[in-house]
């Protein structure tokens, strides 16, 4: 957010500084053997050589990161323009979170919606540039042998997680301000499908826009895609704004603004999920106590990021704590209810809670389906671990050792509190102390009343399905058809 809000304020410069080769480059041109190309030339041979490199790149890594290409020597210290950016977006983010969802819940409707008016704009102005419709035809045109590759799956599910918030405590943190009997089925059926619509809009308008960046350079489009992520949105769509002949600045703030959008939408749930968990413990504190301190770890924690070599340790924990770390939560989670806690009482109580019964489609995804994906996808990972990088540069070893130590500490998390029961439940013998300590002997709806009117619907639809006459195997296929 912070180098996006950058790029946001650059943008409404009569010149886009991106567009241009700056003079204070010369030293690094010299020492590399590398030419300039301005972002704003066209023609065939204006990146096409190997010795060439175009000045958004230039721009990104000279200018906005100060980027160090070994880290051996440490990250070095945050810079100070990258330092201000990052705070004005936790300021926002405070004052959107300050009140709790009272004051996210307003500012998400344009959160939500403002974004898909930009995107229709540049979609409408991607439209009418040239070459646009092989940037899109390259998006949506299928490689059906990608689907034998095991790492495209977990890059797709990693995606989703992030696309969907899933395994980030956001989801549950919101749902927990529903209504009892609030239609989740309904949301996430929605939800599902809005995320899958809002990336084929996205997609279409950015390789758009990046097609006419291929046209202009005469080449195809795989060509002007720099390794996506960040590359792709501060390297090559500002290359191809800056190419554009009408009002650049104007899609240029157009751009970026809607990246902030988004990332503000992201940080604020993000941001709610650390003040529902930290409130909950703590009662006493007040919301703006608690955001203002959680906002404020979060301002330290991102200066690391804002250094010369922030990008390293973005992509280290990106890969440890931000993927790695919440593919396993998100696979045990799934496990946990669907196995421990089990699919009939999870079932049970959504079709109390709904009134009606869990469909065989979410049955088997939940019950089998899901799980054995995410387990095969895990140890496939796990076989085929590499050691990870950044830009072709490898991490040394004390800073590969912090990416571990991520990971292992998040882990710990849940290994401490299971064995945490285990040894709180020790007086009793081994098979009795383990269903103690994986015990839901507390668990139901708030509310006197209502739980006992669940437990006793529990009870009825648990006796009927667990008949003497019906063998163990007729009973788990019940389950997983929805017959009691």
């Amino acid at each position: 957010m912070a180098i996006t809000l950058f790029y946001l304020v650059h943008s409404f410069t009569g010149n886009l500084p991106w567009g241009e080769c700056m003079d204070e480059w010369g030293p690094y041109l010299n020492a590399s053997n590398k030419i300039c190309v301005p972002a704003t030339a066209k023609g065939s041979n204006s990146t096409e050589q190997n010795n060439t490199v175009s000045s958004s790149e230039l721009f990104f890594t000279l200018e906005v990161l100060k980027e160090k290409t070994d880290i051996s020597d440490g990250i070095g210290t945050p810079e100070w323009r990258l330092t201000l950016c990052l705070f004005v977006s936790w300021l926002i983010t405070f004052f959107v979170s300050v009140k709790g969802v009272q004051s996210s819940g307003k500012v998400s409707y344009f959160l939500a919606l403002f974004p898909y008016v930009i995107m229709i704009t540049l979609l409408i102005r991607a439209a009418t540039l040239e070459g646009a419709a092989e940037g899109m035809y390259y998006f949506i045109k299928t490689d059906w042998n990608k689907l034998a590759q095991a790492e495209v799956w977990y890059a797709a599910v990693t995606q989703c997680f992030f696309s969907l918030n899933v395994g980030f405590g956001s989801i549950i943190m919101f749902s927990s301000y529903n209504d009892f009997s609030h239609n989740i089925n309904r949301d996430a059926l929605i939800v599902t499908t809005l995320d899958t619509f809002t990336s084929l809009l996205s997609g279409v308008t950015i390789f758009g826009i990046l097609g006419n960046l291929a046209h202009n350079l005469g080449v195809t489009p795989d060509k002007v895609i720099n390794s996506g992520g960040t590359g792709l949105a501060f390297i090559s769509y500002p290359d191809a704004i800056a190419k554009m002949e009408a009002v650049p600045w104007l899609f240029a703030i157009l751009f970026f603004f809607m990246l902030f959008v988004l990332g503000v939408g992201s940080l604020v749930a993000l941001h709610g999920t650390a003040n529902t968990v930290v409130q909950d413990l703590f009662p006493k504190l007040s919301s703006w106590q608690v955001s203002s301190c959680t906002a404020a770890g979060g301002f330290l924690i991102g200066l690391m990021y804002v250094t010369p070599g922030g990008q390293f340790m973005l992509n280290l924990v990106d890969y440890f704590g931000g993927t790695f770390i919440i593919f396993i939560f998100t696979l045990i989670e799934v496990v946990g209810v669907a196995w421990c806690y089990g699919l009939e009482n999870f079932s049970l109580d959504l079709e109390y809670m709904l009134k009606r019964k869990v469909s065989v489609y979410w049955r088997l995804t939940w019950g089998i389906i899901t799980p054995v994906f995410l387990i095969i996808i895990f140890i496939y990972f796990c076989v085929k671990f590499e050691r990870p990088t950044y830009s072709g540069y490898p991490y040394p070893d004390g800073v590969l050792a912090f990416g571990w130590a991520v990971l292992v500490i998040g882990i710990f998390q849940f290994l401490f509190w299971i064995f945490y029961y285990i040894y709180k439940n020790r007086e009793f013998g081994f098979p009795e102390m383990i269903k103690k300590t994986f015990s839901n002997e507390h668990w139901g709806p708030t509310g006197q009343s209502r739980y006992e009117d669940w437990k006793k619907f529990k009870e009825d639809a648990l006796a009927k399905s667990r008949s003497p006459e019906k063998s163990r195997l007729k009973r788990y296929l019940n389950i997983l058809i929805g017959r009691t």
